[in-house]
């Protein structure tokens, strides 16, 4: 069982603490009813940063700060909405999109032309407002609290400071300082570096923050992953014929109807304390997953601390995606259900996150990985 003060501080009816600790932070009932081959090495927790980077053999770096000329397979282009992004291609056939605003991974295409990332229908790019899908980042809050919701780190432009070639496939690294935007709800230094790499399956990300500060900072992040669980992996082109058209459209009716969202689960989690928000987020219910495979019957929202290093997701439509991590303690799965009545059927959140307060000293960093897997 929980500790009362844990509950206390997630429940926020307890007084802000520097000390580490788990709170909870509930989704805002705003945000909820708006429309809708890498081995990971062993888990990294707080270290000295050094400045020096480290280099392993079949590794080409093409870019660094303020270049224009990136790696093969890394490019710039135009994005919606006139965002700058990010387009990398791997010579196995699989492609990425990440928006410099917000450091936002919104498209990662497998070889066959599936796109396993998902962006909700009420998205807006207008550098303004958040993305609404892929893989946002939560930094340096997860959820509601004294700044805005989930932190600013996805409502930020980043830039690139890197790209490379690591035995064939191409990584790209992007940065986020601290400004008068950030330090207006946040008074500290920092630097965090996410690191992209695209491999033929699979998407690996690293997210390093450092403290540059001369006073400790306290934080906790999240990887807020939508992973699309329908079958609209139709790849779009201007050849269709008009008969050719209407059977594909056809063909994606019948599968959509397949891919209820009851047919999704993910395994790995029985055994892990929960912080089940349904159905009251405002007083989540402490227990402990029992299930082999949770299911998305309905309204989910809840966090698993202690989670495992690997989950594996059915997606319902047989395909198989192992999400592991490392140095990311906690889970979070949600789906909105009719909160999100035009798209809920359409993803689901599998979010690594740090749920604990973490503290870093000045010149300390922290680093977590994770990777996403078609298997």
């Amino acid at each position: 069982m929980l500790a009362p003060s844990l509950l206390l501080r997630a429940l926020g009816k307890a007084p802000p603490s520097t000390e580490v600790s788990a709170p909870l932070l509930p989704r805002s009932q705003a945000e909820m009813a708006a429309p809708c081959a890498l081995t990971l090495p062993s888990p990294l927790s707080v270290s000295s940063s050094s400045p020096r980077r480290s280099r392993r053999s079949g590794v080409v770096a093409m870019a660094s700060v303020g270049q224009k000329v990136y790696a093969p397979g890394v490019a710039v282009s135009e994005g919606n909405g006139g965002l700058p992004k990010i387009d990398i291609k791997s010579p196995h056939g699989s492609e990425a999109e990440i928006y410099l605003f917000g450091a936002c991974v919104t498209s990662w295409k497998v070889p066959n032309g599936k796109d396993l990332l998902f962006v909700r229908p009420d998205a807006v790019f207008n550098g303004q407002k958040p993305i609404s899908g892929g893989i946002p980042h939560c930094f340096p809050q997860f959820g509601p609290g004294p700044m805005q919701q989930h932190g600013f780190a996805r409502n930020m432009n980043w830039s690139i400071t890197d790209s490379e070639v690591i035995e064939g496939d191409p990584a790209v690294t992007l940065e986020l300082k601290d400004d008068s935007y950030s330090r207006s709800m946040w008074d500290f230094s920092f630097q965090a570096l996410y690191k992209v790499a695209l491999h033929s399956t699979s998407l690996s990300t690293t997210l390093k923050i450092t403290n540059t500060d001369d006073k400790p900072f306290s934080f906790n992040s999240a990887l807020h992953s939508y992973i699309r669980v329908n079958c609209s992996f139709v790849k779009e082109t201007k050849s269709y014929s008009f008969t050719k058209h209407i059977i594909v459209l056809v063909l994606t009716s019948i599968l959509a109807v397949q891919a209820s969202i009851s047919g999704v689960s993910v395994k790995g989690l029985k055994g892990c304390k929960t912080l089940n928000k349904d159905p009251d987020p405002t007083n989540p219910l402490e227990g402990k997953e029992e299930r082999e495979e949770v299911t998305f019957p309905g309204f989910v929202d809840c966090v698993y601390l202690g989670a495992p290093s690997e989950l594996t997701l059915d997606n319902g439509l047989g395909d198989k995606i192992v999400i592991s991590n490392a140095n990311w303690s906690d889970a979070v799965l949600w789906n909105p259900h009719l909160q999100m009545e035009a798209c809920y059927k359409d993803f689901v959140c599998v979010e690594n996150a740090k749920i604990e307060t973490l503290l870093l000293e000045p010149k300390q960093s922290w680093v977590a990985e994770q990777k996403i897997e078609l298997i």
